[in-house]
């Protein structure tokens, strides 16, 4: 496209976009040769001269740095025509200019006048060696591309300077006590992380204009967005300096800027809303693919890892609707490596500060963490949050009233909306079927339910079968696509699982209607145990009726009202129901055993 622009109009453009284009155009090698020294050493000048007015002078206005636009054929210097057809300057240059092979045996000659062209002999001695003065040439130590420190940013990489995530902590008396906004509490923890690192200047946070509506706006107490632009009345939190990068509506340039933070040495994260992180599917892929790589070479030092904050979920987007309600990217993200991909689901705030600890803290990973950013209930004490986050997954023991004996049905989640939903079933069963044995697992880890023999969090078949039974019924509540759960289970011994999750069921909507759209609401997840336990179809006959009554009488409410029932924005889990547990949500027992020494010993133990 911009070969085709006139030479007026493109310099025109380039100066549009910010900077202050030179040129270099021809076809005549020696002369062009002449022409990119003379410009080459113009732009390094400028390039200077800049750096010394912002350094020398404070100047923080915006400069037009120098770009060099290089005008020559397509092919250049390659075979000109080849079986009468013009290659040079032509589209057909850009494939493959000629077929050398036993069918075409005029081709070689061609060929050999093609490679003779560039004089191998003025540059190889006899024994294809690079002959002394071109090799003396060459950058020496750490000038050399390779060996320059900032193409192994490991070299340069510090310890990011971490606070005590404990501070930040939800106090929960008792589980589902209270409700908080998750990623509004994660917003102060990296507010804590962006001031202790000023000073080493290697903690950014991006995202496409969407801090603040991720709620992650805490960190603008300790710093601004970076911005050396013009500035017009009404903004906010700009500056020339900051660690904040998020003034432009584009997914790719956040990535990349991320990435290059990394590969040098630097830390970071990316925030953006769920949907639209599928933008930059084929960038992930890219760098999951060089950080594999990576591992199998031995002077490669190790990265911080690529960490990816989805907020804005599918879950709650009353005002959005269909077009932001996509959880795609955690199907994407686990076809790479189990040696790179790692994805996290918290089920409350406490969670969501531990995993996120835990991730800014690791090396060469991509770490996935799904939260949301609306009030929900908050289940686990910080003590608790720690211990079941270490683990990936577990029995909610204070949830459950199947101590001392086998599950009638297993009720699991993943997901901060799936946990909700799949406790607010167990309440119900509770209540109209006591005699029923329930055990709820919650997943934070979501690699967990694969097998340890294809990723380093897998469970083992033992431990699996531990949790989930080898044949009782399993009613899954799971953030994203049900299918992905079904890849990640296919090799386990109990086929019983039935998963209820987003299936592309969505509009402009209530919360809890979305999960009504999508079957993964209380009341279907009631309905499917009724339907798969032999010997409640009798028994939840009445209970069945009375929730798809439920169903019909929330669809005319919202439609008459335009948000849910009191009973769905009012429900709380209660604490004093036969058989619930403590307030610490702890499945290994007494809150008071988790020390910090204790919970030290078992972060270690985590990959």
């Amino acid at each position: 496209m911009l070969a085709r622009i006139e030479g007026e109009e493109l310099e025109q453009f380039l100066r549009g976009c910010g900077w202050a284009p030179l040129f270099v155009e021809g076809d005549d090698p020696e002369l062009m040769h002449e022409r990119m020294a003379t410009v080459m050493e113009s732009a390094i000048e400028d390039i200077q001269r800049i750096q010394a007015n912002a350094r020398n002078k404070q100047d923080p206005s915006r400069p037009r740095w120098p770009m060099i636009v290089l005008k020559s054929p397509k092919g250049w210097t390659g075979p000109k025509v080849v079986d009468g057809l013009q290659i040079e300057g032509t589209f057909r240059a850009h494939q493959v200019p000629m077929l050398v092979d036993p069918e075409h045996p005029d081709h070689v000659p061609l060929l050999e006048s093609w490679m003779r062209s560039y004089k191998p002999e003025e540059l190889f001695d006899q024994n294809g060696r690079l002959i002394p003065e071109l090799a003396d040439l060459a950058p020496k130590g750490d000038r050399r591309m390779g060996a320059n420190p900032h193409a192994n940013g490991g070299l340069l990489l510090h310890d990011l300077k971490m606070p005590d995530f404990h501070d930040h902590a939800v106090h929960v008396a008792s589980p589902g006590a209270v409700e908080g906004h998750d990623t509004q509490v994660l917003g102060t923890f990296l507010r804590d992380v962006s001031k202790l690192n000023q000073g080493q200047r290697n903690f950014r946070i991006f995202g496409p204009d969407e801090t603040l509506s991720n709620l992650l706006g805490a960190v603008f107490e300790v710093t601004n967005r970076q911005w050396d632009a013009r500035e017009v009345k009404n903004d906010e939190f700009l500056a020339p300096r900051g660690q904040v990068l998020d003034s432009m509506l584009s997914e790719h340039q956040c990535e990349g800027w991320l990435e290059g933070y990394l590969l040098t040495g630097r830390h970071g994260l990316f925030n953006s809303y769920e949907a639209f992180i599928r933008i930059i599917d084929s960038m992930f892929s890219q760098h999951a693919k060089w950080l594999k790589v990576c591992l199998e070479l031995p002077w490669r030092r190790k990265i911080s890892s690529l960490n990816y904050l989805l907020a804005s979920h599918v879950w709650q987007q009353d005002h959005n609707g269909f077009t932001h309600q996509d959880p795609g990217f955690l199907d994407h993200v686990i076809n790479k490596k189990a040696d790179i991909v790692r994805v996290y689901l918290p089920p409350d705030a406490n969670c969501l500060l531990s995993v996120f600890d835990h991730c800014l803290r690791s090396r060469n990973y991509v770490n996935v963490v799904v939260a949301g950013k609306h009030a929900l209930p908050q289940w686990l004490t910080m003590d608790a949050a720690v211990i079941h986050c270490t683990e990936g997954i577990g029995i909610w023991q204070w949830a459950s009233n199947d101590q001392g004996g086998e599950p009638d049905v297993v009720m699991a989640c993943c997901g901060d909306t799936p946990t909700l939903e799949i406790l607010a079933a167990v309440s119900i069963l509770r209540e109209h079927l006591p005699e029923l044995k329930i055990r709820v697992v919650n997943v934070v880890d979501l690699m967990k339910l694969q097998s340890s023999s294809e990723h380093p969090h897998g469970l083992s078949e033992s431990d699996y079968d531990s949790l989930f039974t080898q044949d009782k019924h399993i009613i899954f509540g799971f953030h994203g696509y049900p299918w992905l759960v079904h890849r990640l289970t296919y090799r386990r011994t109990n086929r019983n699982l039935h998963v209820r999750g987003y299936k592309e069921e969505g509009t402009i909507t209530t919360p809890f209607d979305m999960r009504v759209q999508n079957d993964l609401d209380r009341y279907h997840l009631v309905i499917d145990v009724i339907d798969r336990l032999p010997g409640l179809s009798t028994a939840g006959a009445y209970l069945k009726q009375k929730l798809q009554d439920k169903l019909i009488e929330h669809k005319h409410y919202i439609d008459k009202h335009g948000q849910d029932m009191p009973e769905i924005r009012n429900w709380k889990w209660d604490p004093h129901e036969k058989n619930a547990g403590k307030a610490d949500g702890n499945a290994q027992g007494d809150p008071g055993s988790n020390s910090k020494a204790a919970e030290s010993q078992i972060k270690r133990k985590a990959s």
